[in-house]
């Protein structure tokens, strides 16, 4: 029997993941040979690393289209966290001029959508995505940390909306950083275009912490081990009514909030949970 609210069902959320074998080497999801990105899976986490240091990890369609492939087999998958990464000194540089340069209207709007639609896979995956981020992170590259669930960045770490000094405007980056940063930062960064610190990253909410770059793994491992405790199917509900509720009116966030709790204390992760409590011993997740 299910006990999910019908606005949910109807949105195909799974709360159980499908199960696929554990390994720690580099893995190919749903047939895809991978040529721009490292996707490996370290016990509970699927770690997906942007390869192309070249180009300065810039977002192509090709490279968009790994990176939509990755994060839906990792979404399949029963890993419990998701660790997006960079290689090479910059994280992202943002779309890949070249590529938009040779698309017209059409080819563009397409690239836009296979981009956006990136951004809403990473949200809508059940696992916890954070973000590792070093050097620098502009424009779509911004865009992709904003969109994780968390983030992390070593202190030499940048983050900018160019396209506010330059021609092409940062749009379709400014959505979600909205909603991490807040309006007067987000017109700050997008009018000026100049890039923040990591410091300043983590004061505005665009990213969780600043470390030392020596502790930048250590920081993330630890954030995304204390963020993926406890039931998976939980965390999975939990993480998709936080972003349903977030941008509506208190009001109508409640509503859904109350269905959805209540229906998940039937779950049988919650009842293992609150026998433990009241028994005083460990959880045994059933899931």
């Amino acid at each position: 029997m299910s006990f999910i609210p019908p606005e949910f069902a109807a949105q195909g959320l799974r709360t159980i993941p499908r199960k696929v074998s554990r390994r720690s080497a580099a893995i190919t999801v749903d047939g895809v040979d991978y040529q721009h990105l490292l996707v490996t899976r370290d016990g509970d986490t699927v770690r997906i690393t942007m390869n192309r240091p070249e180009r300065r990890n810039a977002l192509s369609a090709e490279h968009l289209g790994e990176l939509l492939a990755a994060f839906r087999g990792a979404g399949d998958s029963d890993a419990t966290g998701i660790v997006l990464a960079g290689s090479g000194p910059v994280f992202s540089a943002g779309h890949d001029f070249a590529d938009v340069a040779a698309r017209d209207l059409l080819g563009v709007r397409e690239l836009l959508t296979l981009c956006t639609e990136v951004m809403s896979t990473v949200e809508a995956v059940p696992q916890v995505v954070i973000a590792r981020v070093h050097g620098l992170a502009t424009a779509a590259g911004c865009q992709l940390v904003a969109s994780c669930d968390l983030a992390v960045a070593a202190e030499s770490a940048g983050f900018a909306l160019p396209g506010g000094k330059g021609g092409w405007f940062c749009h379709t980056p400014a959505v979600p950083v909205a909603r991490a940063v807040g309006r007067k930062r987000l017109m700050e960064l997008a009018l000026t275009g100049d890039p923040i610190d990591a410091r300043t990253a983590a004061e505005w909410g665009l990213i969780n912490r600043a470390v030392p770059d020596a502790d930048l793994d250590a920081a993330v491992d630890d954030l995304l081990a204390r963020a993926t405790r406890g039931s998976r199917a939980s965390k999975a509900l939990g993480k998709r009514t936080l972003y349903a509720q977030l941008d509506r009116p208190e009001a109508d966030a409640y509503t859904l909030a109350v269905e959805v709790m209540a229906a998940a204390s039937q779950l049988p992760g919650a009842r293992a949970g609150m026998a433990a409590f009241l028994e005083k011993r460990p959880p045994v997740w059933p899931d």
